[in-house]
Parts: C-alpha cells; sequence; structure tokens
C-alpha cells in the first residue's frame, strides 16, 4: 500500500511515533481494535507495515488495508511491553491476533490460602494467593482425588472454612480420626500445615518422598508400641502405593515440565499441552487456537505461550516447545520474573525430551480431529434444527437468529423478564439482556409483564439502541396463547412483523400464529409507529397493557418429536431464558428481603450493610434491636445507630 492511500490520520501518526518500546493498536473506522503488537523500536515496527516494499501474509495484508487509526502506549522495556500486549490481547480480542480458544471449563484442585486451609474442587483460577493443581481433564479422577485425599489426610471434609476458634463441637469425623477439629479450636496449626505441605507435595507428584516419611513414622509408632497410630499410617502408605501404581513414569530426570505440540491444517490450529510433574504424566490439555489460519507454526506456539503463561496457576522448572520462536529470550526473562525462580523454554532436537514433544504432537493431531468431528456434528445438528424450524413455522428462510423470553416472580413481587439469544443453534451470552418489570398490576399478570418486555426490546431496536440493534428470524415466548398472544400485540403495535410462537411445558407443544409469511417490518405499520414514537420521545406514561389489540389471533398447535432437533434447540432456549430470568429474579429478590433498605440511609454502605446484618442475622432483627445494640456492631456511631432505628422504625 503506497502512503497516499493511507487514510490521512494514519499518515500522520506514522510522522510522531516514537523510537521507544510498547505496544501499538490499530482500529477500523468504528473504532474497534483490529491487531495488538508490541515492539521494541515503535517507530520501526509500525512504520514497516505500510512500506510498499513489505510484503506481508493474506491475513496481515487484509489486517493494514482496514486500519484507519493507529494508538500506542510507551513503556521502558521490552519485558514491559510483552506483558502489556498480553493483557491487551485479553481485554479486546482483536480478530486479526492469534488467539486462545478456551471454551471448555477444565477442573483444578485447590489449597486455600487461610489459616487453617481446605483442599477443594474448583473450575475458576483466581489470583487470591491459593495454590492450584491442574489442570485436570477428568472431574471424576479429581473427585476421586480428592476422595483419596480425605482418606490419607486428616483434612476438613465439611468444606467450611475454619479460623481455629472454638466455635462449635467436633463432628463424627474428629472421632473417626478424619479431621484435626479447627472449629472446635483442637486443632494445632502447626500440626495442620505439616498435613497441608504433604497433600501439596502429592498432588506435585512426590508421592515417593510422603512414602518414605510415613515408613519412618510407622517405624516409630511400632518402637512406642502405639500400634493403632502405626496401622492407619500403614492404610495412608498402602493407598498412596495404588496411586503410583496407576501413574505412567515419562521421563526418569523427576522435573517438572510443560510439553506443547501443535498441529495446523486447513481445519484449524490444535494445541496439545503435557503437564509432567516430577516425572509423572498428572494431566492433559487441549486448546483451539483462532485467527491461525494464516499464521506459521512458529507465531501460533509463540502467541500461546504468551497468553496461556500470563494466567497459568503453575509455572514449571521447563518449558518444551516444538518449534523456535523469535520471542523464547524475553518470553523466558518474563516467565523466571514470574516463578521467581528458574525457568528454561527448551526447543528439543533428539533424545527423551524431543520423544514428549512428539507424543504431545500425536495427541495434538487427535485433538484436532475429535474437534472436527465436534465441530461438523454441530453444524449438521443446527441446520436440521433451523431447517426443521422453517418448516413447522412456515419461515421464508431458515432462522439463524432465535430469541427466547420468560418472565419470572413469585405472585407479582420483584418482576423480572429474560432475553436470551441463540445465533446458527448456539447460544449468543453477549447479547443476552434483562429487564425489571415496571409496569405490573398490582395482581400479577404474566401476560401484561410479557407485553412490556416485548414491547420495550422492539422499541428499543426502532429507537436504534445499540444493545438492540439486531432483529431475530424468530421469537419463542414460554408459555402458550396467552403470553404469546401478548407478545404478538407488542409487535402489532410497533408495526412490526417478526414471525413468533409459543412453547407450552404441556406436550411440549409449539403454538403458531395463523399468519401469512411476512418482511420483517410492514413498511406503512412501522412508518406509522416511529413516527408516534418520535413524537412522544422516550416517555413511559403512554405504555398501556390495557389498549385492544390491534388484531385478533387464531393458533395451531404442531408436535413435534421430544428428540428432534427443533424441538430440542427450542426448549434449550427456553430452559436457558428460565435460567437466565430466575437468576436476576432471585438476586432482586435477595437484596429486597436482606436489607437493600439499610443502604438507603445516609451514612450506611455495602460494608456497613454486611457488619449489621451478620450481627443481627436479618433486616427484621436490625429493625427490632435497640440503639445501643446497633452501636456495639463494629463501625456503627451512636448518632449512626439512631438515624438506623429511626429510618427503620418509620418503615
Amino acid at each position: 500500500m503506497s502512503k497516499d492511500q493511507l487514510p490521512e490520520l494514519v499518515q500522520d501518526k506514522l510522522k510522531l511515533l516514537p523510537g521507544k518500546p510498547g505496544c501499538y493498536i490499530y482500529r477500523n473506522l468504528k473504532g474497534e481494535v483490529l491487531y495488538v503488537g508490541k515492539a521494541i523500536s515503535l517507530k520501526n515496527r509500525v512504520r514497516s507495515y505500510f512500506q510498499e516494499s513489505t510484503r506481508h501474509g493474506i491475513r496481515i495484508a487484509r489486517m493494514v488495508s482496514k486500519v484507519e487509526d493507529i494508538e500506542w502506549i510507551v513503556v521502558d522495556s521490552e519485558l514491559e511491553a510483552l506483558v502489556l500486549e498480553c493483557n491487551l490481547i485479553k481485554q479486546h480480542r482483536p480478530p486479526f491476533n492469534v488467539r486462545l480458544r478456551d471454551d471448555k471449563s477444565y477442573p483444578y484442585i485447590v489449597v486455600t490460602n487461610e489459616k487453617y486451609p481446605r483442599v477443594l474442587f474448583t473450575r475458576k483460577v483466581r489470583k487470591d494467593g491459593s495454590h492450584y493443581f491442574g489442570p485436570y481433564t477428568s472431574a471424576f479422577n479429581v473427585r476421586d482425588s480428592l476422595q483419596l485425599l480425605h482418606k490419607i489426610f486428616p483434612l476438613i471434609p465439611c468444606g467450611k472454612s475454619w479460623s481455629g476458634r472454638e466455635e462449635q463441637r467436633p463432628c463424627l469425623y474428629y472421632h473417626l480420626g478424619r479431621c484435626l477439629a479447627p472449629c472446635a479450636g483442637l486443632s494445632d496449626r502447626g500440626e495442620y500445615q505439616k498435613v497441608i505441605d504433604k497433600v501439596e507435595r502429592f498432588l506435585n507428584g512426590k508421592e515417593e518422598s510422603i512414602v518414605e516419611d510415613l515408613k519412618t513414622e510407622m517405624a516409630a509408632a511400632v518402637e512406642e508400641l502405639d500400634f493403632e497410630r502405626a496401622a492407619k499410617i500403614r492404610d495412608q502408605v498402602v493407598a498412596i502405593d495404588s496411586v503410583l501404581q496407576r501413574q505412567k513414569v515419562l521421563t526418569h530426570d523427576q522435573v517438572d515440565q510443560d510439553v506443547i505440540a501443535v498441529v495446523k491444517d486447513e481445519r484449524g490450529s490444535a494445541v496439545q499441552m503435557l503437564y509432567i510433574r516430577g516425572g509423572k504424566l498428572i494431566g492433559q490439555r487441549q486448546y483451539m487456537l483462532d485467527g491461525a489460519a494464516d499464521s506459521s507454526p512458529s507465531e501460533a506456539v509463540q502467541e500461546f505461550v504468551k497468553q496461556y503463561y500470563s494466567d497459568a496457576p503453575d509455572l514449571p522448572r521447563e518449558i518444551l516447545l516444538p518449534v523456535e520462536i523469535e520471542e523464547r529470550n524475553i518470553i523466558q526473562s518474563w516467565l523466571r520474573q514470574r516463578k521467581g525462580s528458574a525457568v528454561t523454554v527448551e526447543v528439543p532436537q533428539q533424545g527423551e525430551k524431543s520423544r514428549l514433544v512428539d507424543l504431545a504432537a500425536a495427541n495434538a493431531e487427535q485433538a484436532l480431529n475429535q474437534f472436527s468431528i465436534e465441530v461438523e456434528q454441530k453444524e449438521q445438528w443446527a441446520e436440521d434444527a433451523m431447517s426443521q424450524l422453517q418448516d413447522a413455522v412456515g419461515l421464508e428462510s431458515p432462522p439463524i437468529r432465535v430469541e427466547g423470553y420468560d418472565i419470572s416472580n413469585i405472585q407479582g413481587t420483584s418482576p423480572v423478564g429474560s432475553m436470551v439469544v441463540c445465533e446458527n443453534g448456539q447460544a449468543t451470552k453477549a447479547e443476552y439482556r434483562r429487564f425489571k418489570v415496571r409496569y405490573h398490576p398490582e395482581s400479577p399478570n404474566d401476560f401484561a409483564m410479557m407485553h412490556e418486555v416485548l414491547t420495550r426490546r422492539l422499541r428499543a431496536y426502532i429507537d436504534g439502541d445499540e444493545k438492540f440493534q439486531k432483529l431475530p428470524d424468530l421469537i419463542m415466548i414460554d408459555g402458550g396463547k396467552g403470553q404469546l398472544g401478548a407478545a404478538l400485540k407488542a409487535r402489532d403495535e410497533l408495526g412490526l412483523t417478526v414471525p413468533m410462537l409459543g412453547l407450552a411445558k404441556r406436550h411440549e407443544l409449539l403454538y403458531v400464529p395463523n399468519e401469512p409469511p411476512a418482511a420483517f417490518e410492514n413498511p406503512e405499520l412501522f412508518a406509522r409507529a416511529k413516527e408516534k414514537i418520535a413524537a412522544d420521545g422516550k416517555k413511559d406514561a403512554d405504555y398501556s397493557y390495557e389498549r385492544p389489540a390491534p388484531r385478533e389471533y387464531t393458533f395451531r398447535e404442531i408436535e413435534l418429536p421430544l428428540n428432534s432437533p427443533g424441538l430440542m434447540l427450542l426448549r434449550k432456549l427456553r430452559d436457558e431464558a428460565h435460567r437466565f430470568a430466575l437468576t436476576f429474579h432471585r438476586k432482586l429478590r435477595d437484596k429486597r428481603i436482606n436489607g437493600s433498605a439499610l443502604e438507603e440511609i445516609p451514612g450506611v454502605g455495602p460494608r456497613r450493610k454486611r457488619l449489621l446484618l451478620r450481627a443481627f442475622g436479618s433486616l427484621e432483627a436490625v429493625r427490632r434491636a435497640t440503639v445501643e445494640e446497633i452501636a456495639a456492631v463494629p463501625t456503627m456511631t451512636k448518632s449512626l445507630a439512631e438515624k438506623v432505628r429511626e429510618y427503620l422504625s418509620e418503615g
């Protein structure tokens, strides 16, 4: 691309680039982030993209043609630029970067960062100081391992957090020798920490050293004629030995390693990781990469390493790669800084380490094959489902985008509505929306609530609201003729003709209005509705469910086979709409019941509200408390307590 063809803003920005390290961001005409990169010299790196002599690959050439603006952030070193680049890619998910796609939630074992740590199953890795082990490919194996850990070691079996103070009487697990009872103040913290240290060594693959320690303890118990304790230790040794026999030893170096391999073809890019701890394979995991179709294996591996290890809960001593990467030295320095000790990034050419990379590559090939099969099956299932709905409802084309709606309330209190979306048969959670129902009568009326939700959603589309800028090909209402009729009324009042159907729980029947196929917008009705909305402004005073419907409908019932793709798609959408509405309703209900009124009192914020509810148990108990009792709560004063008492007594 010649300089004359570049947008004027880009030409101006290229003249201002500093020759310092940092990150650069390319944006398109809409201001969306296209690409994020880093450079030792921003001036040299960014200008190289726009020189006529530079030959780009297909992906980068397409990206350069879309660039309308350039931003940059200057840092002090290349290492800082690397960290910033990882964070920016994670934040913006640019379409022209190679991106780590992780659509699976893998299980971990976590040793919590508490006075008396717990050993728990989790699928979320948080930066809270806890120690995470994994990821593991099988949740069943993780739970099996946890069960074994609780059998071998006297850990907290109830899963509750304890401070070590006497808070309750010890339970049966203490009397069985399965817990040290920190809940009853009977556990010595030093003794408990020794148990946790053994657990972490076990999870790090160092079971042999634990066995040796246990055998020493068992011999000492025998010498002291404490045969009951010796028998317990013997059982622990037997349990650990059974685990050792099942584990696969991959290397005799007893070193901690992550082995990475990548496989690329026209179907996509798959990365396989093997987790080796103490020479034993403790887990493996597959990742798919987006945006890597036109990238080289070296670039794909490099981008994966940067994005994966920016959040990895555990860094090994060695990382084995299948190909050389351009930024190996700076990445190695970054990882050493993160770990606080030596980390080596290697590209083995022969020997045992090369064999491990080949083993990971073989697994990556299988993962890519499996992924391709799953994608094909999902696409075929979605195609069958949309085709079946097209035929059943009488649509002119398959419904690519389907929206589902539901209402949730208890006797009319805290009423909410939900809108969930699927496109091409897959949930599009970024498009989900929820509504606080405003215009509900004193007695519950689900029809009026559904009418309001659809009115607000479709009116937002007419107003040009960015959150509602897409119209669906089909709307599914959770309910029968009544709910569907209310939704159709809302649609007709706004001059739209979006196809709708209702899904009744009884016999899973579809209710479809008898109406001819139509375009999405009736031009005449739509124009009148838009003029009226523009004249009224965004006032809600005109809203009314009492107005008569613009037209009357009759409905036909359609019964699809229970295992048919079309019905399964609608049922999944219905269940998701119900879940999304119910979650929001519970949140509002709990806020109403559990003391939101406290936050309305000047001087009482979220922290004081929590302390008050923790001290008294409920809002009603706070209302019954005396001024002196309220003032005794931490952070409260007597004047504020009087204000709380006065406010709640008035309520």
